[in-house]
C-alpha cells in the first residue's frame, strides 16, 4: 500500500516538470510590460504620442476618449534576422509586427496617475508552406517605449517647473 502510494506520488512529480514546458509561453505571455506614471491622463497621452512619433510607427486606431492607440503592421525582418544572426536558428523570410497600448487614468490617494500597457503581436513567415506564425516578443521595445514616455514626461515637468521660476520671478521683480 505504502508502495503504491509512494510510486503514484513519484509519477506526479515527474509529470508535473515535463508539463510546465508546455505551457511556459502562457505565463510569459500574460506579463505585458507596464509602468504606471505620475502625470495626468492629458500628459501621459502627449507623452505617448510623442515617442510613437518618433519611432515613426504608422498608427491605425487613435481613440482618446477609450485610450487606446494600435498600430498598422510594421515589417522588422532585418531586426529578427539581425537579433538572431547569433543563435542557431536559420533566418525568417518575413517578420511583422503590431503595437496595441492602452492608456488607463486611475488615483493614487488624491493624485491622477496614469498606467500604459504595450502588447506587441508579433509573426513571423520562415517559409512559403507553413506561413505566418505568431512568436512571443522579447518585450524590448516595449520596455524601451515605456521609458522614453518616462523622459518625455520628466522633462515636461521639468519645464514645468522652470517656467514656474520665471514668472515667480518676473512677479517678484514687478512688485519692487
Amino acid at each position: 500500500m505504502k508502495l503504491q502510494l509512494l510510486w503514484i506520488i513519484f509519477t506526479i512529480f515527474l509529470t508535473s516538470c515535463s508539463s510546465y514546458k508546455e505551457f511556459e509561453h502562457l505565463s510569459r505571455d500574460v506579463e505585458i510590460p507596464q509602468t504606471t506614471f505620475r502625470a495626468t491622463y492629458i500628459e501621459s497621452w502627449t507623452a505617448l504620442k510623442k515617442v510613437i512619433t518618433q519611432m515613426d510607427l504608422n498608427v491605425d486606431v487613435n481613440n482618446q476618449e477609450a485610450g487606446i492607440v494600435k498600430t498598422n503592421w510594421n515589417e522588422n525582418t532585418l531586426q529578427m534576422n539581425f537579433a538572431d544572426s547569433f543563435g542557431g536558428n536559420d533566418a525568417v523570410k518575413e517578420a511583422k509586427y503590431k503595437l496595441i497600448i492602452n492608456v488607463i487614468k486611475g488615483f493614487r490617494s488624491s493624485r491622477e496617475v496614469t498606467k500604459i500597457t504595450i502588447y506587441k503581436r508579433q509573426m513571423i513567415n520562415e517559409d512559403f508552406l507553413q506561413g505566418w506564425k505568431v512568436v512571443p516578443s522579447d518585450r524590448i521595445q516595449e520596455k524601451t517605449m515605456l521609458y522614453r514616455i518616462g523622459q518625455v514626461l520628466k522633462i515636461q515637468n521639468q519645464l514645468k517647473k522652470l517656467d514656474e521660476e520665471k514668472r515667480k520671478a518676473e512677479e517678484e521683480a514687478v512688485t519692487f
